[in-house]
């Protein structure tokens, strides 16, 4: 089976060296655009790189559309996902394991309003109850997709954009109360403390 790289850099309105959206993986980058002979037939493949999963992808360019993939958001893209966890969590009183379909489904959406409602709806400050082992699976995967495309979108590391997240995580009035009657028990404690030693 020969493979010959195209001359071309572009496809689609996709080009080598873009980093894209596939929505089973999250972020890659078209690393080429290669030509390939099957069964005497020739068929173009996006050569999609995802660094942090070791793992290289090549799809067919007549199926761009139909596996979802699409360019990173925008500027305005990430405000508003950073929006979206700001808001007050959204929680169904369906059993765990449909909502947990449901929260997988947005991820591997690869919409990113989508998975930073899950990133919402699952995040535990530290005054909240303990999360499930696959609570947290879901939320940390979806913090992942999150982080990655805010990194990608604004030129900085993973880290930086998960601190992004997570300040606006906090910004959220819900928590805001949390994290305040949290603080005002604490101090009572502490209070109480107090007098115990100087009695």
């Amino acid at each position: 089976m020969a493979t010959n790289t195209k001359k071309t850099a572009q496809r689609q309105g996709f080009k080598t060296g873009e980093f894209i959206v596939y929505p089973a993986h999250g972020v890659g980058q078209i690393s080429a655009i290669e030509e390939q002979n099957v069964a005497g037939h020739s068929l173009e493949l996006l050569v999609i790189v995802f660094e942090q999963d070791k793992m290289t992808l090549r799809v067919p360019v007549a199926k761009i559309a139909s596996v979802g993939m699409r360019k990173l958001g925008d500027p305005a893209a990430v405000k508003k996902a950073l929006e979206t966890v700001q808001g007050r969590p959204r929680i169904k009183r369906t059993m765990w394991s449909r909502r947990a379909q449901e929260y997988e489904a947005k991820i591997n959406s690869g919409d990113l309003i989508a998975i930073s409602e899950v990133v919402r709806d699952l995040f535990r400050s530290e005054s909240q109850p303990e999360q499930s082992y696959s609570e947290r699976q879901l939320y940390e995967a979806a913090l992942d997709r999150m982080a990655r495309e805010i990194a990608a979108v604004n030129k900085c590391s993973e880290t930086e954009a998960i601190k992004e997240i997570e300040q606006n995580l906090a910004k959220s009035p819900s928590r805001i109360k949390a994290a305040a009657a949290a603080a005002a028990a604490a101090e009572d404690g502490e209070d109480g403390d107090d007098t115990e030693e100087a009695a």
